[in-house]
């Protein structure tokens, strides 16, 4: 094969992957169309028996052109994944004309690259507006610019596959005047970052936020007499590893090409699927359609008598609402007391959830709802092979 030959054929790969991005904007504008029609005649977002016929005529199809099964079942999952989320953004927009204005003014952690600004993306991506990026080095002061209307949003990590639940963001949550409004869920790959020129090697610092520390201690561990040193950030990580020779930094690649960092190692976190979950919080409470999987999040403190948090918690069984999470924190000030922190699959306007909350009365110090939302934990259908 001559260069020639070679480029050529780059030329048809490149000429064949823009015809799919129309075809996939044209499937997105259609798939728009699509959730007018479910919102007047109040159908489910969501099909997925429809989903799953789909995906099984697809990947028939796919094998009689010589497609593998595997391949032709990841690229449609994200392609469907895609447009229940749009649609859902869609519909949640129609409910609440004035939550998301012409301009949305988010703070997050961090600054360009974060691991917070990433997830920021990803959110706003699938809603109208002009973002404005306002970075933070404290969560609090995410919950303080919301609350004091500097922000339209925040955005807050609240728990990792890896290192568990962030305690900081849960403590916060117990006297901050905000709403949940919305979560995000987005994929950590963690890296050593440091100079161009630096060596793993000869590394004697590194700098990091104490999360990526706990997803990364494995790593750390087979590092040899390296300091490290808590950042309130990756990004004012990355930055003080620019500064600091025989130094380096643990980071997204993307945001250590951003600020002219190198990738010294990939792939560093404990586990190979390291996602972090993210909400997203403001001012008032919005609407969440009936019509889509739905989130609420309260926190209770039960009586101190014995069985108490057992009843609460069979209240949510005998009305057959399930509950995905339970985190318990302290009371500052009051020692060996603990409130609770609960995740429900359920729609606060739904009435069996407002008699559940009722009947939970007896059993509770007292009760609030941090906020209802959509929910974008989609479990993927799975079709036969």
């Amino acid at each position: 094969m001559t260069n020639e030959t070679l480029h050529a054929l780059r030329r048809d790969i490149n000429e064949i992957d823009s015809e799919l991005l129309i075809l996939l904007a044209k499937r997105r504008r259609i798939a728009h169309s699509v959730v007018e029609y479910k919102i007047n005649n109040n159908k489910p977002i969501r099909d997925e028996a429809r989903e799953q016929a789909l995906l099984e005529n697809l990947i028939s199809y796919g094998k009689s052109l010589g497609l593998d099964a595997y391949y032709i079942n990841n690229v449609f999952q994200r392609i469907l994944e895609d447009s229940v989320l749009h649609q859902q953004a869609m519909l949640q927009q129609n409910l609440n004309p004035e939550a998301l204005g012409t301009t949305n003014r988010v703070t997050y952690l961090g600054g360009q690259g974060s691991y917070s600004q990433l997830a920021v993306h990803k959110y706003f991506s699938r809603r109208p507006g002009k973002l404005v990026e306002l970075g933070c080095s404290q969560f609090d002061e995410i919950t303080g610019a919301v609350e004091k209307g500097q922000a339209d949003f925040g955005v807050l990590p609240i728990e990792n596959t890896s290192s568990g639940s962030i305690n900081e963001v849960f403590d916060l949550l117990q006297h901050a005047q905000v709403s949940i409004v919305g979560e995000v869920t987005h994929s950590v790959e963690h890296c050593v970052l440091a100079k161009p020129g630096t060596e793993l090697g000869d590394i004697n610092k590194l700098f990091g936020h104490p999360q990526p520390f706990a997803q990364c201690s494995r790593f750390i561990q087979g590092l040899n007499q390296v300091q490290l040193e808590h950042c309130d950030s990756t990004t004012s990580a990355m930055k003080a590893a620019l500064e600091c020779e025989h130094s380096a930094a643990i980071g997204s690649a993307q945001a250590g090409k951003h600020l002219g960092l190198e990738v010294l190692q990939t792939a560093i976190a404990n586990q190979s699927e390291n996602h972090s979950r993210f909400i997203v919080v403001a001012r008032k409470p919005l609407q969440v359609s009936m019509q889509i999987p739905t989130k609420t999040s309260l926190i209770m403190s039960t009586s101190q008598q014995v069985g108490a948090l057992a009843d609460a918690l069979m209240i949510f069984k005998q009305r057959e609402i399930n509950l995905v999470k339970l985190e318990s924190r302290p009371v500052p000030g009051n020692p060996w007391e603990e409130v609770f922190y609960v995740d429900l699959e359920a729609n606060i306007d739904d009435p069996n959830v407002n008699q559940a909350l009722e009947e939970l009365k007896p059993f509770t110090e007292f009760i609030r709802v941090l906020g209802c939302y959509q929910s974008e934990s989609l479990k993927a259908v799975t079709p036969k092979m």
